[in-house]
């Protein structure tokens, strides 16, 4: 009897380890691979209960999650030849559980080796402006070069790759601060002086309007008087008769109807409407350079010999008088 107890105790402790051994629950993010006797069977068990041999068969769960993996800083220089240190995040999972279990011996340790190596290598081919800037093409090309030889032998497909921070030296962090400061400068200035042209022009239009109706000058020169007088009523002000500056101004010389500089004093006060100031500010938007008219040669004077005679024409100023000597004879011109 005793020896029948011992067995059948043995028989329930055997019993229960094959059934331990044969089994296995299969979470709902793995795959499982059965290998009997060292080969591997062909397809996977899903997710749930399996049941296997328990001799002979021995089961091996493959994640099939989205693994993140931080690849650590790489320091390199790009083609422009500045130092840079670049650190990046590979987002991956296996597609292939067999081929991730056989053909590479830790996918992980694999994958994040390739991942550094790829990232020194898209460093060296890419320059600082497209580190900073060019972000998006720099993760396509990283993908492409780390997801090459990992998703047909090794059954792993990239998914994502992100560059997290790239660092610059400080020497080069300074030069780039100088430069934007450069830059917003210059557009400063060039705003400013836009602002100036345009205000030039509307003040040279007001001046045209007010020299067409005497009465407006006389009226504005009264509202500054009341605006000053509001502003500091201790403040005496004195404003001068436009009466006087028109007695002062009949006095004063005329210049000569055909002279240059009066046709340029007339076209200066032609009138300055609102469609020669949008045509000037069109002429600023659009950053044409300027028109420079060419400047005609200056003719050569004539010569003429006839019966041992030379015979010039010279150009002199209207006030000198022509002069001759001996046989040569000057024409004034």
């Amino acid at each position: 009897m005793v020896a029948l107890v011992v067995i059948l105790v043995v028989l329930v402790v055997a019993g229960l380890i094959a059934a331990g051994r044969s089994f296995k629950v299969v979470q709902q993010y793995e795959q499982g691979i059965i290998f009997r006797f060292g080969r591997v069977l062909p397809g996977t068990r899903g997710a749930g209960l399996t049941l296997i041999r328990p001799v002979g068969d021995r089961m091996q769960k493959v994640n099939m999650q989205i693994i993140a993996m931080a690849v650590p800083a790489q320091e390199g220089i790009t083609r422009d030849n500045v130092t840079v240190r670049v650190d990046a995040v590979v987002y991956f999972r296996v597609v292939d559980p067999i081929k991730a279990t056989i053909n590479v011996q830790n996918y992980m340790f694999a994958i994040s080796q390739q991942a550094q190596t790829s990232l020194r290598s898209i460093i060296g081919q890419s320059e600082m402006d497209q580190l900073l800037s060019e972000r998006d093409s720099v993760n396509r090309e990283l993908r492409r070069i780390i997801d090459e030889p990992t998703e047909g032998p090794w059954g792993v497909r990239v998914e994502r790759v992100e560059l997290k921070d790239v660092s610059l030296p400080d020497s080069m962090k300074r030069s780039m601060s100088r430069q934007a400061e450069a830059e917003r400068e210059r557009r400063a200035r060039i705003i400013t002086a836009d602002g100036e042209y345009q205000a030039s022009k509307r003040l040279a239009a007001a001046a045209n309007v007010m020299a067409r109706d005497p009465a407006a000058l006389q009226l504005r020169l009264l509202q500054t008087v009341v605006e000053v007088a509001a502003e500091k009523n201790s403040t005496l002000v004195m404003p001068v008769p436009v009466e006087l500056l028109r007695f002062f101004d009949k006095f004063t010389p005329s210049e000569p109807a055909g002279d240059r500089r009066s046709a340029e004093d007339s076209a200066s006060l032609a009138d300055f409407g609102d469609e020669n100031v949008a045509a000037a500010e069109a002429e600023i938007s659009s950053g044409a350079p300027l028109e420079i008219p060419e400047v005609p040669t200056i003719p050569q004077l004539p010569v003429q010999v006839s019966n041992g005679q030379q015979t010039a024409a010279v150009a002199v100023l209207p006030d000198a008088p022509a002069r001759r000597n001996g046989n040569d004879t000057h024409s004034d011109a």
